[in-house]
């Protein structure tokens, strides 16, 4: 999660009316331990006891810029293993910070229990505010209760289980070789996002402790098995025979693919479990990298949400402080520059233009709802039946933050408003078109399709290649064959997609085949192969 500065809106600037004053927390910049753990305290009272949010204790940890390079470069985990990719990314963001060219984020904050949050020493008292209310209780609350963060990640487990990765990488190290292992790490990560099994249903135990016992089991295995007389007799020769009937080897296949559980679009854990070369330590490297995977895949369905969520929560929570007198003018002044610089949306013409803001369209669409819950038109009436007009907000926003992800969260609830805020509309932009052409505009039909096709634009399962194993031969040749469903007939970068099959042939041992097919009519569209590099 991070909040960087851009531009703030021109109308964004804007005090709200208050009540009877109290006393303020804090006037000006300085800050202590002692009055951070005061505001989070008062913030408490307002996200738990007003708007009902449900979170993990909190830890909260006070970094310098240096420490938060190198949080960055390690992916933004508390503890992670070497490789040489993390250190060319601290190399690289502590290079652009230093010459200017790049501002660093005011806090990150890890899902886990507690709940771990970095925020910046150099940060001014406002800021501090503003991001614990943001991480410690948005963020927070959002890990801990939305769906697919429970079903994917144990944040009980997370620190033990990076505790266990980082020893076991480290001492892969001392017993394999640095160079080995880094070979091994270069393919898992070039095949990180082939890493999650989609319908996993995660068990509730500890996981550091389960790979252990795991690592133990397979030590005492090869110990009981281990003959030194069988690894006299000669080879067999296992060649399929130039005999066999077509029929034979189509029905041994089939047979094969079934055992095999073919296809599978986890291709880490297949290679993990069936790759004839890789060593036990090989398999756990890549069982740590698919674990990652995994814990990061919610992350990547959820950013809308998530960052709308903890953006919506430090705006409740930094506005009814100010209302109680709690704030000062200068520190609420403060709090809505950086806030309005947070939720800018760029125009598609403007050069700063880079897609939506997560922060500023999650924002809008949860104001958006608070607004229809108390205040609906008929309009809103007619589009949100079900809680229009219930006068229950932070009850709606707290079913919605638990229950979707960003997909189905823009499918439900964007409403004609905040496409017409945002002026939003589709264009069919195809190759074989001669011009560009407005399907969709602002009416009834318009507002639907226009939403439809934004809600499939954060479908993360129609961002990632469509990449799966479809076919093995653990006997014979030992080819693996990895088949690409193409849809919208955009097929992998050559260049790419090549480099990447490089990395999987290395972990498979043998030859890999890639198949490009078209997603409709299922004709072949390219292929690729590659043999691994000696």
């Amino acid at each position: 999660m991070t909040i960087t500065a851009t531009t703030p809106s021109e109308s964004a600037v804007k005090l709200p009316p208050r009540m009877a004053p109290l006393n303020p927390l804090f006037d000006g910049a300085e800050w202590d331990f002692a009055l951070i753990n005061r505001v989070y305290d008062v913030m408490g009272e307002i996200a738990l006891g007003e708007m009902g949010l449900d979170i993990y204790p909190n830890q909260i940890e006070v970094i310098t810029a240096e420490q938060m390079l190198d949080a960055y470069s390690s992916i933004g985990m508390p503890l992670m293993y070497r490789h040489w990719s993390f250190g060319k990314r601290f190399a690289y963001d502590e290079a652009a910070y230093r010459k200017g060219h790049r501002s660093l984020a005011f806090e990150i904050v890890i899902n886990s229990n507690p709940c771990i949050n970095y925020i910046m020493e150099e940060n001014s008292m406002t800021m501090q505010a503003l991001v614990i209310a943001h991480a410690a209780y948005g963020h927070n609350h959002f890990f801990k209760n939305n769906n697919q963060f429970q079903q994917w990640t144990q944040a009980d487990h997370i620190i033990d289980y990076l505790s266990f990765a980082k020893t076991y990488v480290a001492d892969c190290e001392d017993r394999f070789g640095q160079e080995a292992v880094e070979l091994t790490l270069d393919a898992a990560h070039a095949l990180m996002n082939q890493g999650v099994s989609r319908n996993l249903k995660l068990r509730s135990r500890n996981p550091a402790k389960r790979e252990h016992q795991r690592e133990m089991a397979r030590r005492e295995y090869e110990e009981q098995t281990y003959d030194v007389l069988s690894r006299t007799l000669p080879e067999i020769n296992r060649g399929e025979p130039v005999t066999a009937s077509l029929l034979a080897q189509s029905n041994a296949s089939a047979a094969e693919q079934r055992k095999l559980g073919l296809p599978e679009e986890n291709i880490l854990y297949f290679l993990e479990k069936y790759a004839p070369k890789l060593a036990d330590w090989q398999r756990e490297l890549l069982r740590i990298v698919r674990s990652l995977s995994q814990y990061f895949y919610p992350q990547r369905q959820t950013k809308l949400m998530n960052e709308g969520c903890a953006t919506f929560v430090h705006y409740e929570i930094m506005n009814r402080l100010y209302e109680r007198g709690q704030l000062t003018d200068g520190t609420m002044l403060e709090f809505l520059h950086s806030h309005s610089s947070v939720v800018f949306q760029p125009s598609f013409n403007d050069r700063r233009y880079s897609g939506m803001n997560p922060y500023a369209l999650g924002f809008a669409m949860m104001r958006d709802i608070q607004r229809i819950c108390l205040e609906p038109s008929d309009e809103d009436r007619a589009w949100f039946p079900d809680f229009a007009g219930n006068n229950d907000p932070f009850g709606t926003l707290r079913d919605a933050w638990a229950n979707y992800r960003d997909e189905s969260f823009v499918h439900q609830f964007l409403s004609p408003k905040v496409m017409r805020d945002f002026h939003l509309f589709a264009l069919r932009d195809e190759a074989k078109d001669p011009a560009v052409r407005i399907t969709a505009i602002h009416d009834e039909q318009g507002y639907r399709d226009v939403r439809r096709r934004l809600a499939r634009s954060y479908d993360v399962g129609t961002q990632d290649a469509d990449l799966q194993v479809t076919d093995a031969d653990l006997s014979g040749s030992r080819r693996l064959v990895v088949t690409h469903t193409v849809r919208n007939g955009i097929i992998l970068d050559k260049v790419e997609c090549e480099r990447t099959l490089q990395h999987l042939a290395r972990l498979w041992g043998y030859r890999v085949r890639l198949i490009e097919v078209d997603g409709e009519s299922g004709r072949v569209l390219k292929e690729h192969e590659v043999l691994p590099m000696p």
